[in-house]
Order: C-alpha cells, then structure tokens, then sequence
C-alpha cells in the first residue's frame, strides 16, 4: 500500500507539466526546422549540394561546441533554469534570422552560432527534470522517459507540418512558426519550471565519477555515437533508397519516418518498467540487437508490407537508445546532470557527422544498398561496445 508521501510523488503538478510542455514545444521547434533545412538551402539559398552538406557539417560542430560550454557551466555555477530561458530566446533570434535572411555565409556563421543555443535548450531541460526529480524523491528514470515521449511526439507532428508551412505558405512562415515556439518555450520556462540554484557541497575528495565509469561512460559514448551515425544513414539514405533503387511509392518514405516516430512512444514508457527490473544494461543490450536486425532485416525486405513491419524494430532500436541512454549517461556521471545529458545529446550530433559524411561518399561509389551493409557494420561495432558496459546503480535520492 502506497504511503501518502509516495502517492503525492506519483501525482502530477504544474512544475512537472511544465517540464513536459517545454519538451514538447521546443521540440517541436527543432522538429520543424530540421527536416526542411536542406530543402530551404537548395532552393531558397540556392546552396550547392557540398555547401549544404558543409553547412549540416559546421552545425553540428557548433551545437557540440556550444552546448559542452554551456553544460560546463551549468553544472559549476548559475541557475539552469535562466540559461534554459536565454536559449529558448536565443532559438527564436535564429528562427528569426533563418525567415528573413537568404545569405548563405550570414546563416553559416551567425545562424549556426544561435541555432547551437537554441538547441543546448533541449539537454539542459533534462538535466534540470533530473535535479529536480532527485530532489523530490520521484522517479526520475519514468520521468526522463515520459519526457523523451514528447520529443518523438513531437517528430511525428513537426515533420509533415513544416513540409505543409514550407510548400503552402512558404519558408518564411515556417521559420515564424519555430520561433513563435521558441517563445512559448521561454513563457512557460520563466513562469513555471522550478528555480535549482547551485549549493556548495563540502566532501573531503574531489566529486568525480569513478575509474570504472570514465570507462564505461567512452564506451556507452562510443556505442550511442555509432547507433545515432547508422540513424543518420537510413534517414539520409533511405528516401532516396526506397524511390530510386526499390522504385516504390515517395510517400512510403513518409509512413516509414512516421510509423517508427509513432511506435518509439510506447516502447520508451515499456522500456521504463523493465530497466527499472532488468537494468539498463540489458536495455541497452536489446536496443543494439534491434538496430543490427533492423539494418540487416532492410537490405532483406523490399516490398511495402515487409519495410513498414520491421519498423517495430527500428523503434525498438531508438526507442530504448533515446530514453534509457540519456538516464545511463547521469547514472555515470552523478552529480554533473548537464554535463551527461549533453554528453548523450552530443552523440547524436557526432553521429549525424559521421552518417552524414558516409552516406555521400558511399552512396556515390556503391549506392543505396551499400549504405545499409555500412549500417550493419557499425552496428557490429556498437553491439561490442554495449556489450562490454558494466551495470550502474543511480545515487541516493533524497526521499
């Protein structure tokens, strides 16, 4: 039988929907530029197809950069809560820049720059969801998960609607669209996330993870970074792949993209439950197991029916990765929420380097198919990585 207590942490509170529309919403703001970009270089910015691929290449580079800065000194000093808000802000400033300029070098030295900040939002919203669960003695694993559901949520939403803004009322609107998100994002940050000021811990050693865990911490970065680079591969790759080498419908590339975003959602809050008795360790195991037979299951499969059945495992493979992974990440490094939630985040942007810079050159020597036996290898690769992970327990929470 629950206690009071423990029935009043279970409950919803503002500070907690807070928490979940500021997800959703500055997701959505990102999920709404994203897809869109390389179309608004090519034919708003008239961009070449290597300048739109150095301009995807410098932001990434830029949000890692930035987003490690600012991690860096969110978990030494400062309120989170007022650098959420500045780059909530910051993200609108970019949207802004992107609607109404169409210089390429104005957009790929100053537009990357505040585009990074607008992006750092997302893993400092998570790190200030995991202060504050910990310090409310809620679960943070369920939390944290429930969160990453609004960022798929999100991806199922924000990608048809930023095609519907872009090509019906033209990239302008779409780019006010993200920044009236933005700005929402920052209402809802200032008025309703709660305030985690930092305070001076006394400790007669240094607060530093363990050995064990630096170790483990390369790894589990290692393994995510080759899981998000395959990602980047089928998304780049696949489109093209299932129109010009398998000749099948072009919306099959949007179902395929929506069912996978569609069933990530109930395999994260599945993946909550059985974490919280298998491990995170096991999960992870199963996320990379999926990712390996989703890729080698896509170069077996190339009619309709086989292709949008096999996105189960697609969503298995990054439902799990997205939910678990990031909580993995805190768990290594206790203490230093922001740091690890940008460290996770940043695995994604090195992947999307890396897929991005090999689906290209692959593409353009072997094709399409070979683009997926790249995707197999590096899953091989991923797989031995997560394998060779040690189970950790999360610190005491205080209840």
């Amino acid at each position: 039988m629950q206690t009071p207590v423990a029935r009043a942490r279970t409950l919803p509170d503002s500070q907690s929907l807070a928490f979940l529309i500021v997800t959703f919403v500055s997701g959505l703001a990102g999920a709404l530029q994203t897809p869109t970009l390389s179309l608004f270089l090519s034919t708003e910015v008239h961009a070449r197809p290597f300048m739109v691929g150095l301009f995807f290449t410098v932001n990434a580079l830029a949000g890692i950069l930035v987003s490690q800065l600012l991690a860096r000194y969110s978990d030494r000093q400062g309120d989170r809560k007022t650098l959420i808000l500045v780059c909530c802000l910051v993200g609108a400033v970019a949207s802004l820049l992107f609607a109404w300029n169409r210089s390429y070098f104005i957009l790929l030295l100053l537009g990357v720059l505040l585009s990074a900040f607008g992006t750092t939002a997302t893993p400092q919203i998570f790190a200030l969801a995991r202060e504050h669960t910990d310090k409310s003695g809620r679960n943070s694993v369920m939390f944290t998960s429930v969160m990453r559901t609004q960022i798929s949520l999100a991806w199922v939403i924000g990608p048809p609607l930023a095609f519907m803004l872009a090509l019906g009322y033209g990239f302008r609107n779409m780019y006010l669209c993200a920044a009236m998100a933005f700005v929402v994002s920052a209402v809802v940050v200032s008025y309703m996330l709660p305030s985690m000021r930092k305070t001076q811990i006394v400790t007669t050693a240094p607060l530093q993870a363990p050995r064990r865990n630096r170790r483990d911490t390369l790894m589990l970065f290692t393994g995510c970074t080759l899981m998000w680079a395959c990602n980047g591969l089928y998304l780049i790759a696949m489109p093209l792949y299932v129109v010009g080498t398998l000749h099948l419908p072009e919306k099959l590339a949007g179902m395929l993209m929506g069912m996978a975003a569609g069933l990530e959602i109930p395999v994260m809050l599945v993946a909550v439950f059985y974490a919280r008795r298998i491990g995170k360790r096991p999960m992870m195991r199963i996320s990379a197991i999926a990712g390996l037979l989703f890729y080698g299951s896509t170069l077996c499969f190339t009619s309709e029916l086989p292709l949008l059945a096999i996105q189960l495992l697609n969503a298995i493979f990054i439902g799990i990765m997205a939910g678990i992974g990031m909580i993995y990440f805190q768990d290594l490094m206790p203490g230093q929420a922001g740091a690890a939630t940008t460290l996770f985040t940043n695995s994604t942007r090195m992947g999307w380097i890396i897929g991005g810079s090999l689906a290209g050159v692959v593409a353009e020597i072997w094709g399409y198919s070979a683009v997926f036996w790249f995707a197999v290898g590096m899953m091989v690769l991923a797989v031995g990585c997560v394998w060779r992970l040690k189970e950790v327990q999360p610190a005491a929470i205080a209840g």
